[in-house]
């Protein structure tokens, strides 16, 4: 039998204050906000929890240089205008930006880091299916 994904976890500095970013790079509130978790639902039923580094057992061992993308979470967006729009909101609330718009081989996208460097990508698949 295969597993399905229902899980993304991220270990995270503070679950309350990344939860604060993911609210507004999502769009969307989360579902449960304690001191050492947080989950956000996305339309697809994938959830996305934030736990606190301090507290993930068992302890997860520290990445060195979390820029350099230890993780990332893709996520779709509908067109290049609605890509072009998030990131000049994410721009604009000050969120680092780690490669900016740019056509690559499966479609247009940009990276964006979380408050503990882990990576967003933004992008317009090429083909219609999302792959």
């Amino acid at each position: 039998m295969m597993p399905s994904q229902t899980y993304l976890l991220f270990y995270v500095e503070s679950p309350v204050a990344s939860a604060a970013f993911y609210t507004q790079a999502l769009s969307r509130q989360p579902v449960e906000v304690s001191p050492t978790f947080a989950l956000f639902i996305l339309d697809d039923g994938t959830k996305v929890g934030l736990w606190s580094r301090h507290t993930v057992e068992p302890a997860a061992r520290p990445v060195p240089d979390l820029l350099s993308g230890g993780s990332e979470l893709a996520l779709t967006l509908p067109s290049r205008a609605a890509l072009e729009d998030c990131h000049t909101a994410w721009q604009a609330a000050g969120v680092p930006i780690a490669q900016a718009p740019v056509a690559l081989d499966f479609g247009y996208t940009f990276v964006g880091l979380d408050p503990d460097g882990h990576r967003l990508r933004m992008f317009v698949p090429e083909r219609g299916d999302g792959a």
